[in-house]
């Protein structure tokens, strides 16, 4: 999904201005083609030595990108980076290039699950929030949704402001035109959009809803409401998921304890997190890493 936000908008952008500046490649360190962890084949142009004549190369990573955090990438991507006027990464993509020193000294942002992780592994990075940052020759977006922003934002500086709407046109419309059907993606409430956010920023140490509902202006009822209008749940479950989801990720990808787990998604021990994880994902903690572990050696 991510690497569809990047190109999409770029191949529109192409096509509504003609203009060749607007082209990418996809690149692996070997030149084979890739597996995404949905299953799908992505072909691969050429091996990531033979990047040349880049504008910006773009890391992109996603569900897995710590394990891939090995020497013969490293090396790959430290000598790229002398041959590129400037770097990118897109989703958990920004952990790939810390871990090769090449984010030393920027601004950065990463998927909002690996922020917390992120900031205290990478400590010469000057991990932010925002949306996507632009840091010298550093580029970096947390996912989906900011990957498009940040692409609106790289085709308007080079094609200009029309060219950025006629484009964003392409995957945004005004909801207010048409009632919305079923299925359709719709702009939330901004109070709505603020409690996630706030939920997101405070996942190790959860606040009750009442001082949720207050940072977000809202009254206790008002939130509720929100919540089970828009998602058809209530806050408190949603913000459980959103610490489930902290937790799966930490689960898959790390070594850490179930203690330690549940201390950083928010469980009072390991045995509320396994609980509450089971109940939601239908398998337990120890199932969900050795499937992870078969996975990574198949």
């Amino acid at each position: 999904m991510v690497l569809a936000s990047a190109i999409e908008p770029l191949r529109v952008a192409r096509d509504y201005s003609d203009n060749a500046q607007f082209t990418w490649r996809l690149l692996s360190v070997d030149g084979r083609d890739v597996t995404s962890s949905s299953g799908m084949t992505i072909r691969c142009d050429a091996p990531l030595n033979q990047a040349r004549d880049l504008d910006i190369l773009f890391v992109v990573a996603g569900y897995g990108a710590r394990s891939q955090t090995k020497p013969a990438l490293t090396k790959a991507l430290q000598l790229v980076e002398r041959r590129v006027p400037m770097l990118g990464a897109l989703d958990s993509g920004a952990w790939l290039l810390a871990s090769a020193g090449l984010l030393d000294g920027h601004k950065a942002t990463i998927h909002w699950q690996d922020i917390n992780q992120f900031s205290e592994t990478h400590l010469n990075v000057e991990v932010v929030t925002d949306r996507y940052v632009m840091d010298g020759n550093r580029v970096t977006a947390g996912g989906a949704t900011t990957v498009t922003d940040l692409m609106l934002k790289l085709i308007g500086d080079r094609g200009g402001g029309a060219l950025a709407f006629d484009v964003s046109n392409m995957f945004v419309y005004d909801s207010r035109q048409r009632r919305p059907q079923d299925g359709d993606v719709v702009v939330r409430a901004p109070q709505l959009t603020k409690a996630v956010a706030i939920m997101r920023a405070n996942v190790e140490h959860p606040i009750g809803l009442a001082l949720l509902a207050a940072q977000a202006a809202l009254s206790e009822r008002t939130l509720a409401r929100l919540f089970e209008r828009e998602f058809g749940i209530g806050p408190g479950r949603y913000y459980q998921n959103i610490r489930l989801d902290v937790a799966r990720s930490l689960v898959e990808e790390t070594s850490l304890s179930a203690s330690e787990i549940a201390a950083r998604s928010g469980f009072a021990s390991s045995s509320c997190l396994s609980r509450a994880y089971k109940d939601h994902f239908r398998h337990g903690l120890r199932e969900a890493r050795h499937s992870r572990r078969v996975m990574s050696r198949a």
